[in-house]
């Protein structure tokens, strides 16, 4: 399998999204045959769209399932495969059967990525595919990704990032092209709600899921289930905490989750942000950092 070539990211900077997708369909066409890692959401879903109108049945996107893929995310992933004429397949992963992944450790999504970019390298190489593409964006470049170590490892290019397209940009030439992922939430793994150190089981897993179908059933768009054990931490959009802070709703919320197991129920008032779990990792950063400064 070929290496990736230097990201042109910087000389990127002052194009447009549309130049910017001009180059990515050249790279396509430069790579000739790729395989697309497709999960369904907003970046991987417009990369297999423009890897697919580039190459047609030369670009295999591939699903891998666990059950740490929610069946939202499942269903949607299929559903615009089929709408948008993608060669699609789905493989099983087995990152859950990994006692390094249910340690559930702070690099837990390095030994989930490994295990998938293992199995898509096996694909490759039987149907003689030069690349392994991730959906990787600039905006993944300086946050905490242990993922990215294993995409390096497992020499898979990051297209996106090489022709130095940003989330926004994605979202707005993805609603250009009709991908109805556009407007759309990110939705990461359902083991990303876990807390570090909290065991990823498939009972937890289970818990997550239906907790974010109440919240999506009482017309919330977008939120995070945060598991701490016996502890529920809610993130609801700011745009839409005045509404998840009626008594009535807050009420439904505990009621709904006590009976999902949790012995406490709790509205995060920051509200939803991508990574949340890794605020944390900061703080320790930061503590080292002020210890190693007072010795």
């Amino acid at each position: 399998m070929a290496q990736p070539r230097e990201s042109y990211k910087d000389a990127a900077t002052t194009l447009t999204a549309e130049d910017k997708e001009l180059n990515l369909r050249g790279l396509m066409r430069e790579m000739q045959t790729v395989l697309v890692a497709y999960s369904g959401g907003v970046d991987s879903s417009y990369l297999a769209l423009i890897a697919t109108q580039e190459l047609r049945e030369k670009a295999l996107c591939v699903t891998g399932l666990s059950p740490s893929v929610s069946q939202k995310q499942r269903e949607q992933a299929a559903q615009i495969a089929g709408d948008f004429k993608f060669n699609h397949q789905i493989i099983e992963t087995d990152e859950l059967e990994n006692p390094l992944y249910q340690a559930n450790p702070t690099n837990r999504c390095y030994h989930c990525k490994t295990e998938l970019y293992g199995k898509l390298v096996s694909i490759v190489e039987q149907y003689k595919i030069e690349f392994v593409l991730d959906g990787a964006n600039t905006d993944d470049v300086g946050d905490y990704r242990p993922g990215r170590l294993a995409a390096r490892e497992k020499n898979v290019r990051s297209p996106l990032i090489e022709v130095g397209l940003s989330k926004n940009e994605i979202r707005e030439l993805s609603r250009k092209h009709g991908l109805p992922t556009w407007s759309q939430p990110s939705s990461p793994c359902l083991s990303s709600r876990i807390a570090y150190g909290v065991p990823v089981t498939i009972e937890r897993l289970s818990k997550v899921e239906r907790g974010e179908e109440i919240i999506r059933g009482l017309g919330f768009r977008e939120f995070r289930v945060r598991v701490h054990e016996e502890l529920v931490r809610l993130e609801i959009a700011p745009s839409e905490m005045e509404r998840a802070l009626d008594l009535n709703v807050t009420e439904k919320l505990a009621e709904k989750f006590r009976k999902l197991g949790f012995k406490y129920v709790t509205l995060d008032l920051h509200g939803y942000r991508s990574g949340a779990m890794n605020e944390v990792l900061k703080v320790k950063k930061v503590k080292k950092s002020e210890k190693v400064e007072t010795q």
